[in-house]
């Protein structure tokens, strides 16, 4: 297996694949693009089409839409670190370190400093969810370890975990429109006090209106009409997520395996160097052995370490993505629904006046 680093997960806008395609195309991944889906032509007045400009395929359908005064320097800087166990007597926890320099106007000072738990975390995921219900959030690290596989406070896992979370912040930082969320801002700001205060408020107006479009959308299922583009990204959605979960299957019993194999393969050397010492003849083959033996051990470790750091991670980044587009396809399909059914009414109305 290839320990060349993989891209960060990403899903580039190719020409439109037909549905025969996809699987074949399924790993043709670019690392800078976001997992966003904007459809920014779409109309309900118009009665003929849905919209004459959709998408033709699922990779045509993300980051469709382009700000057009993007800037080019980054005014927003995020680092994850020093994590701290804390021990009360109801629970025992991590937080992490939390420090951001920033140059932006609406900032009242260009550096702050918090401590954060996964707890908070996982609020601001889903604030930035209510608040952007057609936007995909770059996802977390996982909140539960599956059981036999890492201890929940072991050093290497805590790391991990302070990893994904540092490129969940910054994944965050770099969107041209969660960036800007006042719920971001209290988390990157706002004392572990305040934010527990703000926690306490209650929906927001966007949060309300998600409701209730989903409320809405949900008494009206079997809709006919939905874009086929939609359908298709379903499918894509779903093929994706099951590859990648193969792949990131496979890629851990790789190194897994190959885990094992070093420490059997460790226990050669010294022996091979102590037989030497016994073997007068056999001494000089057997410690140029024994030198093979600790040179492989190198190699064989350095290969481990490559696959564990650049390709298990990153494969499982991807198996997150998939789930994630899976969880949002259900809103997605939920709007256009409910989209489908306004363009239908007001087409029924505008029949209406006319008669």
């Amino acid at each position: 297996m290839d320990s060349h680093p993989l891209p960060e997960p990403g899903v580039c806008a190719a020409p439109a694949p037909a549905a025969a395609d996809l699987a074949g195309q399924m790993l043709e991944l670019d690392e800078d693009d976001d997992l966003e889906v904007f459809s920014k032509d779409a109309t309900l007045t118009d009665c003929s089409s849905f919209n004459t400009s959709m998408p033709t395929s699922p990779a045509s359908m993300i980051n469709q839409y382009k700000f057009e005064e993007e800037p080019d320097a980054k005014d927003i800087f995020i680092t994850v670190d020093n994590p701290e166990s804390h021990v009360t007597a109801i629970e025992t926890f991590i937080t992490y370190r939390v420090s951001t320099k920033t140059t932006r106007s609406e900032f009242d000072s260009c550096e702050y400093e918090v401590r954060r738990r996964y707890q908070d975390f996982l609020w601001l995921k889903g604030k930035l969810e209510e608040a952007n219900p057609t936007l995909i959030i770059h996802p977390l690290p996982e909140k539960f370890v599956m059981k036999g596989m890492v201890e929940r406070f072991n050093e290497d896992f805590i790391e991990t975990r302070r990893k994904g979370l540092h490129k969940f912040l910054n994944r965050i930082a770099d969107h041209p429109i969660l960036s800007f969320n006042e719920d971001f801002k209290v988390f990157l700001t706002a004392q572990a006090w305040e934010l527990t205060s703000h926690k306490k408020q209650g929906p927001g107006f966007l949060s309300r209106m998600g409701d209730t479009v989903r409320a809405v959308a949900a008494s009206v299922r079997g809709v006919k009409s939905r874009p086929e583009e939609f359908d298709t990204l379903n499918d894509y959605v779903e093929v994706f997520g099951q590859k990648m979960s193969v792949m990131d299957k496979i890629a851990q019993r790789v190194v897994k395996e190959q885990k094992e194999h070093l420490e059997e393969m460790k226990e050669y050397g010294p022996i091979y160097t102590l037989w030497s010492g016994s073997e007068e003849e056999l001494g000089e083959p057997l410690t140029a052995v024994a030198s093979c033996v600790d040179k492989c051990c190198r190699e064989a470790e350095e290969h481990v370490n490559s696959l564990s750091e650049n390709l298990v991670p990153v494969l499982h980044e991807y198996v997150l993505c998939a789930e994630t587009l899976k969880v949002r396809r259900v809103v997605f399909n939920s709007y256009v629904d409910l989209l489908q059914e306004a363009k239908h009414f007001l087409c029924f109305n505008r029949m209406k006046d006319c008669d």
